[in-house]
């Protein structure tokens, strides 16, 4: 696949970049907000226009000298971006004028040797383009005013400008088989940590302060000639502990990650153990229908390991996790790198079980013999019958059943029909649904 052409948005705090970034992707697909400091690490996302498609990167707002941990790692990764990136455009506030930090932002990006589109933001009103002109003083040729916020202005222009020289091409689907993997997880379990180690760089920012990911993160890999998407997510701390505003627009975007990935990987720190706060993030993921890992990290700081260690702690997971029996768990170190590789191996097992199907023949002859197997009881003088079976889809596989009375298959007696199907199956690391459906000549009810 021929590489697309990458733009980095840079700029202070602030001024408007990942309203910019929202504007050309279309969506709301990065944080806004009018907190400074918004956007940390750096987001891709791929754009069309004009029958060209290239890469833009979302960047946090930088402050070149500042000392603070967060705004160095934060101008690191712009620093990266701008590496990356084959043009830049540099974004500064229309409304504020020309701020000293510019200065210094535009004396750093005179020596990347790229090509510099220096674009003048928040120009809502015609009066204000009157402002464009006073940053001709950053040296970096003829500023393009724009309006972020309303797509008025000169983003098309801009757009115009800065792609003048990309060759038109259709855009190329993502190859079917791509399995996408979504890291989540309670704060501080070490997930960015594990993006880190996989990728061999620096992808996201890792701190041991609690909420550093905001942003849901994309990263592309390669393993043993198969296409995977790595996801890293905002940690998911309880609701009730959730500051509104921009870490509840992170928490919804980590829980909407789980729902647009196919296998998501349930970080637990090995030093804590599993907790209710884990409890419900498993819960997410199976209520969304997706294949689901246990990767216990930190596995390093478990001091006095012996042989059956492993086992030990499987079965105090068992034991506080009993409906998560189908999940794989793997035990691994973000630090020492330790089965890392696992979750890929692991990840395309559960995938090829989320997409399972079983055949109708097969299926009701499993059917047959786990109800002569354990029958029901009878209900008031009646008793269920089950008199076909099909399934229905997959991711997850789903099954519907055909009953005589929908109100006879009791919770417990579905309980026993899914372990039964997981027996004959399989279905490693993934939810599976059973529908019932009511037969008679009355015709259907479902349930």
């Amino acid at each position: 696949m021929k590489r697309k052409p990458v733009i980095a948005i840079v700029g202070r705090p602030n001024v408007g970049k990942s309203t910019f970034v929202n504007r050309l992707v279309g969506s709301r697909n990065s944080i806004v907000d009018d907190q400074p400091g918004v956007t940390r690490d750096r987001i891709y996302f791929d754009v069309e226009w004009q029958n060209k498609i290239f890469t833009v990167i979302d960047t946090g707002g930088i402050i070149p000298g500042d000392e603070d941990e967060i705004m160095i790692s934060i101008f690191d990764q712009a620093r990266i971006a701008c590496e990356e990136a084959d043009k830049i455009i540099f974004l500064v506030d229309g409304k504020e004028g020309v701020n000293p930090v510019d200065y210094d932002i535009a004396n750093i990006l005179r020596q990347s040797n790229k090509p510099v589109y220096l674009t003048v933001n928040k120009l809502d009103n015609p009066e204000s383009y009157l402002m464009v002109n006073d940053f001709y003083s950053l040296a970096l040729g003829e500023p393009i005013g724009i309006s972020a916020l309303h797509g008025s202005g000169g983003v098309g222009d801009l757009l115009d400008i800065v792609t003048e020289d990309f060759k038109q091409e259709e855009e190329t689907s993502q190859e079917d088989g791509t399995i996408k993997i979504a890291i989540v997880g309670r704060p501080n379990a070490g997930k960015s940590s594990i993006v880190n180690a996989i990728l061999n760089e620096n992808r996201v920012i890792v701190s041991d302060i609690s909420g550093t990911t905001r942003d849901s993160i994309d990263s592309k890999v390669e393993y043993k000639d198969k296409d995977f998407i790595i996801v890293d997510t905002a940690g998911i701390r309880k609701k009730a502990k959730v500051d509104y505003g921009v870490e509840k627009f992170a928490v919804d975007r980590a829980i909407r990650s789980i729902r647009d990935c196919d296998v998501a990987l349930l970080v637990i720190d090995a030093t804590e153990g599993i907790s209710d706060q884990d409890k419900k993030i498993s819960s997410i993921i199976t209520e969304a229908g997706k294949g689901l890992i246990i990767a216990i990290n930190k596995w390093d700081l478990i001091e006095d390991k012996k042989a059956n260690t492993i086992n030990q702690f499987d079965k105090k997971l068992a034991n506080d996790i009993p409906f998560l029996e189908f999940a794989p768990k793997i035990y691994i170190s973000a630090k020492t790198k330790q089965r890392l590789n696992q979750i890929f191996d692991k990840a395309t097992e559960v995938y090829e079980q989320c997409t399972k199907r079983i055949s109708t023949g097969l299926l009701n002859k499993i059917v047959k013999e786990l109800y002569a197997l354990n029958p029901p009881t009878s209900v008031k003088g009646k008793k269920l019958k089950l008199l076909y079976a099909t399934q229905a889809g997959v991711k997850p596989p789903t099954f519907v059943l055909f009953a005589n009375n929908c109100d006879l298959l009791k919770d417990h007696y579905k309980r026993y029909i899914e372990n039964k199907f997981r027996e004959a199956f399989g279905f490693y690391g993934t939810p599976i649904r059973i529908n019932v459906r009511e037969r008679s000549d009355k015709g259907e009810k479902n349930k």
